[in-house]
């Protein structure tokens, strides 16, 4: 895809034409200059760097990430004050986006077996959001968009940035060092964003990945939110994730502040109930997983497909290096498949395990395939959201 472009440089006036007048006009000329020059470099340090922006609570729009105290970036102009390129807005802030509930769904969803307030690890929680997890609210794009009507779009382009679109399709990488951000995807294709062997560097923040149920080409269902078929890590934050059977699909990557909600169970091309996980690795991946400070919510039957919120699986190699650390787990046969015999360094410490969805957090129990005595497992401060501990069985 083409570079995005930016406007050019504003040019002021030229000092020298001070030259032709008096000593002492030329000097309060040239100190009047100095005095609005530091003026617009002061506006132009406090918008890059978000300080005196009320709006944006001190974090600039063209930031990956916020420091921690800032708030989002908030829009202050209106779309046609845009300069139409196709960064998408670079830099500019135009009207903001409202982050809403999904349709029909409640906001957010209460924890019944809970009651109190939050209080992570080893307390009550009555929601994930009451407890500080991700929702809907603080994840997806935080600015206003442009649609893009892309198709099965092919990234070949080292270095792209997708910024504030709104894509109808899906984004296969090509390339290295790609970020999708402030963005949103609605798929019909097998994915929603797809990393391909040999590439790395790929970052998607603050994005929405949805689909239509019923649209996606596996007999209508639809795959992968995120796929990584590399062995490169990629990285995905403040994502709002929903629809897609296995939602982020890979065996290295950092996963985090992100919230997967609403699985969508379905028939896929062999007639069998998909199996869907809100997080799955098959193993095999030597770059290492972090899933961390994410909801992940697998509301699927059991009777139809489900498999886990975190489905750590030994389908195409040992589990190693993987660190499930601080998350909300509601849903799933288990909600967590720990890798089972041969994993090795997988640490699972402060993770709630909901029961909003079954009295077990998953509808057979929490978790499942714990290899207690894998060389680097730590299983600690794991709880219920009723407070109970959390202790694994024998390797299943």
């Amino acid at each position: 895809m083409p570079a995005p472009r930016t406007p050019a440089p504003a040019t002021g006036p030229d000092p020298a034409g001070a030259r032709s007048r008096p000593r002492r006009r030329g000097l309060l000329a040239l100190l009047a200059a100095g005095a609005v020059l530091a003026a617009v470099l002061s506006v132009l340090v406090a918008t890059r760097s978000g300080a005196g922006d009320p709006a944006s609570g001190g974090c600039p729009v063209e930031a990956l990430t916020c420091a921690p105290g800032q708030a989002d970036p908030a829009d202050s102009r209106s779309p046609s004050a845009n300069s139409g390129s196709s960064a998408a807005g670079d830099a500019a802030r135009t009207s903001g986006i409202e982050r809403g509930t999904p349709t029909g769904k409640p906001a957010p969803g209460q924890d019944p077996a809970a009651s109190g307030t939050a209080s992570p690890g080893g307390g009550r929680c009555a929601s994930f959001s009451a407890c500080g997890f991700p929702d809907a609210h603080s994840t997806g794009p935080r600015l206003s968009l442009t649609p893009h009507r892309t198709g099965a779009m092919t990234v070949r382009k080292d270095g792209t940035v997708i910024r504030r679109w709104d894509i109808t399709g899906s984004l296969d990488i090509y390339a290295n060092d790609v970020t999708v951000i402030d963005s949103r995807i609605t798929s019909d294709n097998w994915w929603g964003v797809n990393l391909r062997s040999g590439y790395h560097g790929l970052r998607i923040l603050h994005t929405t990945i949805t689909a239509v149920p019923g649209k996606g080409p596996d007999n209508g269902g639809v795959d992968y939110a995120v796929s990584n078929m590399g062995t490169s890590s990629i990285e995905v934050g403040w994502c709002d994730v929903s629809v897609f059977g296995d939602a982020l699909s890979m065996g290295q990557g950092d996963l985090h502040d992100n919230y997967v909600h609403d699985v969508t169970p379905f028939r896929n091309l062999g007639s069998e109930w998909q199996h869907t996980n809100a997080v799955i690795s098959n193993g095999g991946g030597s770059g290492g997983l972090t899933i961390r400070h994410n909801t992940l919510l697998n509301p699927t039957p059991v009777d139809q497909g489900a498999s886990g919120s975190v489905g750590l699986f030994a389908d195409t190699g040992p589990v190693t290096n993987v660190t499930v650390q601080d998350n909300w787990l509601a849903g799933g046969a288990y909600a967590l498949y720990g890798g089972g015999q041969g994993a090795t360094g997988v640490k699972v410490t402060g993770n709630i395990f909901s029961t909003e969805y079954h009295p077990g957090s998953g509808g057979y129990g929490p978790v499942a395939a714990w290899n207690a005595g894998g060389s680097g497992n730590v299983w600690s401060d794991n709880h219920m959201s009723d407070g109970r501990p959390v202790t694994p069985g024998a390797t299943s």
